[in-house]
């Protein structure tokens, strides 16, 4: 039992270690400054796409997004490509996420939407393999299953939900407009 419980706890250090080699420089404030003028100066909204647990990740952050005051839908890059390429709009912006880099369908989803939209703005959420700090080594034994890279994925969607958040003066009151049920509702209007 012991054994295993140093197994585990490995795991999680491993994880951390991957969350605090995330670089902070000026690209997730440049990212901010995108989304912020795309959704709340120009009317866009943030338009998500990622494939497999990557688009996962994607579909969390674009509904937290949404959920917290910055319009923001989640699109499936292989149906953008029979149909749903016409969920983009004009002053929308782009945030595309693959820990490669060179997941097919994201890459033919750039071209695609800069076809209807030449001015189209983009974010790139990736892992860099020419920079060992920006590529997570995956905790996962096989060194292949997206575990790590996940986690830093999550943990920078979360950066910047809440930096917008922030940014827009996103309130409870703005919270609980968004949130008619459940707990969080609830709690949302609890002061009212």
């Amino acid at each position: 039992m012991e054994q295993l419980a140093a197994y585990i706890q490995d795991i999680i250090n491993r994880e951390i270690e991957g969350i605090r080699n995330i670089p902070v420089d000026d690209t997730i404030e440049k990212a901010i400054e995108l989304i912020f003028n795309a959704v709340h100066q120009d009317g866009g909204k943030v338009v998500v796409s990622g494939l497999g647990k990557a688009g996962q990740i994607g579909h969390n952050i674009a509904t937290t997004l949404s959920s917290t005051g910055t319009p923001s839908i989640f699109l499936h890059p292989t149906e953008a490509q029979h149909g749903d390429l016409g969920m983009i709009q004009k002053n929308d912006i782009l945030f595309l996420i693959s820990n490669s880099g060179k997941t097919k369908e994201i890459l033919e989803l750039l071209p695609l939407a800069r076809r209807l939209y030449p001015g189209i703005k983009s974010i790139a959420l990736t892992g860099h393999p020419e920079h060992e700090l920006g590529y997570p080594k995956e905790v996962c034994p096989l060194g292949l299953t997206p575990t790590t890279s996940t986690t830093v994925m999550t943990v920078l969607g979360d950066v910047i939900v809440v930096a917008m958040m922030n940014k827009i003066g996103f309130t409870k009151s703005d919270y609980a407009l968004r949130h008619h049920s459940g707990y969080l509702g609830i709690k949302s209007r609890a002061d009212e």
